[in-house]
């Protein structure tokens, strides 16, 4: 089972318009302060620009929910919490966070956790290279421990929210593209 062109289109789809549409995002808005706040305050409908966050994670969602249907290789159980990750990443856009405080706060939580886990479920018994068992969970373990990082800060109140929030959601954005890019060298 390959993995079709398409599927490396909107894995590298997702960090760009993640990454891309925060950093677009906070420079319209000089008073933004990324080390602290939220990327959902650049979505919030007080941002200068929402309309730039909201795209952005709207991309990224459809992006992952695609790039979860062309990785043919991938264990189902996987395929589908990384197109949970991208559906819940998708209502966090429709969702802003002032607007419907809980249930953003709910997609958000579903999208981080199943964007952590997915790749701990990708791994195959006996299988070579990104597929192997270490490699997933390795994955797994790295990213739920940048979630870990970001939720502490968040319910302390932390002066990093937005750093860690940065850190697990760029992480999460480009795993799929790695995941894709292996498994594509792999198939020549």
């Amino acid at each position: 089972m390959d993995v079709p062109r398409w599927a490396l289109a909107s894995a590298i789809a997702a960090p760009v318009a993640m990454i891309g549409g925060w950093t677009l995002a906070a420079a319209q808005q000089p008073s933004f302060d990324p080390v602290q706040e939220t990327i959902s305050a650049l979505a919030a409908s007080t941002a200068t620009d929402p309309w730039i966050m909201t795209a952005g994670l709207a991309i990224t969602g459809v992006a992952h929910l695609v790039t979860a249907t062309g990785l043919r290789p991938v264990p189902r159980a996987a395929r589908l919490l990384h197109a949970l990750g991208g559906a819940a990443t998708l209502a966090v856009a429709t969702l802003p966070v002032d607007a419907y405080p809980t249930a953003h706060g709910i997609a958000a939580g579903i999208g981080f956790g199943a964007l952590a886990l997915w790749p701990a479920f990708s791994r195959r018994r006996g299988a070579t290279g990104i597929l192997r068992p270490a490699v997933g969970v390795g994955a797994s373990v790295a990213l739920v421990g940048l979630l870990a990082a970001f939720v502490g800060e968040l319910q302390a109140g932390g002066d990093a929210t937005g750093l860690t929030e940065r850190a697990v959601a760029g992480a999460q954005a480009l795993w799929p593209l790695v995941v894709v890019v292996a498994l594509r060298r792999e198939q020549r």
